[in-house]
Protein backbone atom coordinates (compact mmCIF):
# COMPACT_ATOMS: atom_id res chain seq x y z
CA UNK A 1 0.00 0.00 0.00
CA UNK A 2 2.52 2.18 0.79
CA UNK A 3 3.91 2.36 -2.42
CA UNK A 4 1.09 3.02 -4.49
CA UNK A 5 0.47 6.36 -2.66
CA UNK A 6 4.15 7.11 -2.58
CA UNK A 7 4.82 6.90 1.06
CA UNK A 8 7.12 5.06 3.34
CA UNK A 9 6.11 1.97 5.31
CA UNK A 10 5.88 3.95 8.46
CA UNK A 11 3.68 7.17 6.99
CA UNK A 12 1.23 4.27 5.91
CA UNK A 13 1.18 2.82 9.15
CA UNK A 14 0.62 5.58 11.13
CA UNK A 15 -2.39 6.85 8.73
CA UNK A 16 -3.64 3.35 9.16
CA UNK A 17 -3.35 3.69 12.46
CA UNK A 18 -5.03 6.81 12.95
CA UNK A 19 -8.19 5.46 11.15
CA UNK A 20 -8.18 2.90 13.44
CA UNK A 21 -8.19 4.81 16.12
CA UNK A 22 -10.47 7.23 14.68
CA UNK A 23 -13.17 4.43 14.28
CA UNK A 24 -12.32 2.62 17.47
CA UNK A 25 -12.88 6.25 19.53
CA UNK A 26 -15.68 6.73 17.50
CA UNK A 27 -18.08 3.27 18.56
CA UNK A 28 -17.04 3.53 21.95
CA UNK A 29 -18.98 7.20 22.07
CA UNK A 30 -22.00 5.14 20.50
CA UNK A 31 -21.60 6.66 17.82
CA UNK A 32 -22.26 4.37 14.14
CA UNK A 33 -18.92 4.60 11.73
CA UNK A 34 -19.81 4.27 7.54
CA UNK A 35 -16.98 3.99 5.33
CA UNK A 36 -19.07 4.46 1.79
CA UNK A 37 -18.97 1.41 -0.50
CA UNK A 38 -17.28 -0.42 2.05
CA UNK A 39 -19.56 -0.77 5.22
CA UNK A 40 -20.91 0.18 8.44
CA UNK A 41 -19.66 -0.45 12.15
CA UNK A 42 -21.70 0.31 15.34
CA UNK A 43 -22.35 -1.36 18.49
CA UNK A 44 -24.63 -3.76 19.20
CA UNK A 45 -26.33 -4.15 22.86
CA UNK A 46 -26.41 -8.19 23.75
CA UNK A 47 -28.92 -9.35 26.20
CA UNK A 48 -27.95 -11.08 29.45
CA UNK A 49 -28.14 -14.39 28.90
CA UNK A 50 -27.54 -18.08 30.47
CA UNK A 51 -24.53 -20.58 29.02
CA UNK A 52 -23.04 -23.62 29.72
CA UNK A 53 -19.57 -24.43 30.38
CA UNK A 54 -18.11 -26.88 27.72
CA UNK A 55 -15.46 -28.14 29.41
CA UNK A 56 -17.58 -28.37 33.18
CA UNK A 57 -21.00 -28.48 31.64
CA UNK A 58 -21.82 -25.97 34.40
CA UNK A 59 -24.43 -23.51 33.68
CA UNK A 60 -23.11 -19.75 34.02
CA UNK A 61 -24.37 -16.31 33.98
CA UNK A 62 -23.36 -13.91 31.03
CA UNK A 63 -24.18 -10.37 31.81
CA UNK A 64 -25.33 -8.05 29.14
CA UNK A 65 -22.59 -6.39 27.29
CA UNK A 66 -21.90 -4.29 24.59
CA UNK A 67 -20.32 -5.60 21.08
CA UNK A 68 -18.55 -4.59 17.53
CA UNK A 69 -20.55 -4.84 14.55
CA UNK A 70 -19.40 -4.87 11.31
CA UNK A 71 -22.30 -4.82 8.54
CA UNK A 72 -20.95 -5.47 4.78
CA UNK A 73 -22.17 -2.75 2.07
CA UNK A 74 -23.80 -3.72 -0.80
CA UNK A 75 -20.90 -2.94 -3.41
CA UNK A 76 -18.40 -4.97 -0.99
CA UNK A 77 -20.94 -7.90 -0.59
CA UNK A 78 -21.23 -7.96 -4.37
CA UNK A 79 -17.80 -7.46 -5.09
CA UNK A 80 -17.27 -10.83 -3.08
CA UNK A 81 -20.21 -12.82 -4.91
CA UNK A 82 -18.79 -11.71 -7.96
CA UNK A 83 -15.13 -13.01 -7.51
CA UNK A 84 -16.69 -16.12 -5.77
CA UNK A 85 -14.92 -15.03 -2.97
CA UNK A 86 -16.38 -16.94 0.68
CA UNK A 87 -16.39 -14.83 3.96
CA UNK A 88 -16.31 -17.27 6.87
Amino acid sequence: MANQINLTKKQTEDIVGIIFQSITDSLAEGDKVELRCFGSFRIRERNARTARNPKSGETVNVPAKKVPFFKAGKELKELVDEKGLEIT
